[in-house]
């Protein structure tokens, strides 16, 4: 099957109801990543210094040589900035990332973030690059990584970030370990479902923008007030956003090394200041958020149509557009992906084959469909779906004298045409179906085949959504 993996549509103008506790505005999540001893380093097996997220300025790899002044920069986040940033953020629910590697080598700072009560998630075994890693060799990563969390902090991790990821980390991490959630990922303000590793996984989206990692790359932060203005507006659109019914989660990514800077610090604790000074604000860790959002919106179990074989899809599809199997068998050679998973996508893929068939395939449609409060209905030979549609017309229920002016028009109309009028009766009532009748039955030919056409579209559209949902 011709798939996309990418889920490009998401939650759409209706995201669901987020359930933040006290029906809160907007929840805060804050992430710690803990990196500093699990960088790359010769010392720890690699093959070269470390070169991202630092305050040199277009830092480069050392192959095998240690870089003194890349060291001591992250010895400075483990040294001096973690506990600024810790004393910081006394009091808060807060998220570590722990690279593995680097919680081995930091036993104070563990004391004190378990002492704080902050959630401890993995942040893999190195804080090394994964793209180019082989599949088995990602995989023993992992396996090692929790192991080793495990072992370092008591207990295994309930979340999962790598950051520096492949396009195989995130099912491998959803197969290998038993995770509330998995927050490689930027691609929303909610909480989401995919399957991943063979079963439902949940993701719990991170930040590149609300993130002090801006302070060491060229299109970022130059100064905290940058830092602390860029926090306060989102804050703002996402609190303004729960306001009107809709709250949403706000990430803020820290390092110990970038945040744990003086300037930087004190930009952050003024951000932070202005946020608890609303109401309706939930400061949370990212498994509270995680289970609360598991225990409100369970994975879907309904249809998945780009997951179907042929004849499922035919079978669950092929009535939609009347009588017209075929659109429905072109519509699955398509490249249908997550984003043809409702209602709207469906009627996309569908409408498209309809839309590219010939004049004389559109025809066949056209026909295909029966009269209204014709001699099919009367014999009781609709399909399941125009049966539906014109009882809830009460087109199943007509007077004489109807019955005998819905009968002329359709002579009259089907003679001059060449195909039935067609109307999405669920737009309509009985009234409105007779005034279009008489509006539309002296139009040219072109004009009512275009009309049919949208008119056709329409009612697959409405099948669709009876079937699959808005």
């Amino acid at each position: 099957m011709n798939r996309y993996p990418r889920d490009l549509s998401g939650y759409g103008d209706t995201p669901p109801a987020a359930p933040w506790p006290g029906g809160a505005k907007i929840a805060v999540q804050i992430v710690l990543n803990y990196e500093e001893g699990g960088e790359n380093n010769i010392l720890h097996g690699d093959a070269a210094s470390e070169a991202f997220l630092s305050e040199i300025t277009g830092a480069q790899p050392w192959p095998g040589q240690r870089h003194w002044n890349m060291e001591s920069i992250y010895e400075y986040g483990s040294r001096a900035g973690f506990w600024r940033v810790h004393r910081l953020l006394s009091g808060l629910p807060v998220t570590v990332y722990g690279v593995a590697t680097a919680l081995a080598r930091a036993p104070r700072q563990l004391k004190a973030m378990k002492a704080a009560g902050w959630e401890i998630a993995s942040h893999g075994l190195k804080w090394v690059e994964h793209k180019d890693m082989p599949v088995e060799e990602e995989r023993a990563q992992i396996r090692e990584a929790i192991r080793l969390h495990t072992e370092v902090v008591g207990t295994p991790p309930r979340g999962w970030y790598t950051g520096r990821c492949s396009m195989n980390t995130v099912g491998l991490a959803a197969e290998e370990g038993d995770f509330a959630y998995i927050a490689d990922s930027y691609a929303d303000d909610l909480p989401y479902w995919v399957r991943a590793g063979g079963k439902d996984q949940l993701i719990v989206p991170y930040t590149m923008d609300c993130n002090d990692m801006r302070f060491a790359i060229q299109a970022g932060y130059t100064n905290g007030d940058q830092f602390e203005s860029y926090l306060r507006d989102s804050f703002d659109m996402l609190y303004a956003e729960g306001a009107a019914g809709a709250p949403k989660m706000l990430s803020i990514g820290l390092h110990c090394r970038l945040a744990g800077r003086p300037g930087r610090a004190t930009a952050l604790k003024r951000a932070l200041d202005y946020m608890r000074g609303h109401e309706g604000v939930w400061f949370a860790t990212r498994e509270e958020i995680a289970d609360h959002w598991a225990a409100a919106h369970p994975p879907a179990t309904g249809l998945r149509p780009s997951q179907m074989d042929m004849e499922r899809f035919v079978e669950a599809f092929g009535g939609i557009f009347e009588h017209s199997a075929w659109i429905a068998e072109a519509a699955h050679a398509q490249e249908l992906g997550p984003h043809s998973d409702d209602a709207a996508g469906m009627h996309n893929a569908l409408a498209r084959v309809f839309r590219s068939a010939t004049e004389e395939q559109r025809l066949g449609v056209l026909t295909a469909h029966p009269d209204l409060a014709g001699k099919l209905a009367a014999a009781g030979r609709l399909t399941a779906e125009s049966s539906a549609e014109q009882a809830g017309a009460g087109l199943d229920m007509l007077t004489d004298e109807e019955r005998t002016s819905f009968t002329a028009l359709n002579t009259r109309y089907t003679e001059k045409h060449g195909f039935p009028f067609i109307i999405a009766v669920k737009d309509n009532t009985k009234a409105s179906i007779l005034d279009a009748f008489h509006r539309r039955i002296d139009n040219s030919r072109e004009a009512e085949f275009a009309e049919a056409c949208r008119q056709v579209e329409r009612i697959a559209e409405l099948r669709l959504i009876e079937k699959l949902g808005a």
